[in-house]
């Protein structure tokens, strides 16, 4: 049997720990793929284009959007970042898996776009105060802590539209959790074709 490929979606608010758990899972499962986004944010120090990111100009962004080259888009920062529509289209047709590290308003997106295809699990962190000390300790400045201390208040307030929660209290507890909706959801009788 068959089965159609299914689209993880991956939403938290900014030092929760999802690149940090999606990362883990992406090593431990070789049938899953990360979705590669645009952005016309600057490279960080160590960031490889096509790998962590495609970057383009703000006007090559804009043209995509007009020509609904992208499953969702959204501007955060003051950046513009966005989904690639063709190859998840391919890779879900091929029953690949691919995974998505994007926000709430994405997750909003893509599930209207591919209505049937999308799991959504939001990583919570334990508490507001655990979270502003994961921001302060990985180095960014008390201004960028606190626009992404406000910011964060704002997305766990959508935390209740995903189809699930991970607290990532601890991170085998909350990756093993990921492991285990991954593999139930790749069973759904929606998924064999």
């Amino acid at each position: 049997m068959n089965r159609r490929g299914l689209c993880l979606v991956l939403a938290a608010p900014s030092g929760a720990g999802k690149t940090t758990l999606s990362r883990a899972l992406l090593e431990q499962d070789d049938r899953l793929h990360l979705s590669v986004s645009v952005t016309t944010r600057a490279r960080r120090p160590g960031e490889k284009e096509g790998k962590h990111y495609h970057f383009i100009s703000q006007e090559r962004f804009d043209e995509m959007v007009t020509e609904h080259g992208l499953l969702e888009y959204a501007r955060v920062f003051g950046r513009s970042y966005g989904t690639p529509r063709a190859p998840v289209e391919a890779a879900l047709a091929e029953g690949q898996d691919v995974m998505f590290d994007i926000d709430w308003q994405g997750f909003r997106q893509i599930r209207a776009a591919m209505p049937g295809d999308v799991v959504g699990v939001f990583i919570k962190p334990p508490s507001l105060a655990v979270l502003h000390e994961r921001l302060t300790k990985r180095g960014d400045s008390p201004e960028q802590v606190a626009a992404r201390m406000q910011h964060a208040e704002a997305e766990i307030s959508h935390a209740g539209e995903f189809d699930y929660i991970v607290e990532n209290r601890d991170l085998d507890v909350a990756l093993a959790d990921l492991r285990a909706i991954l593999r139930a959801c790749r069973l759904e009788t929606k998924r064999q074709v």
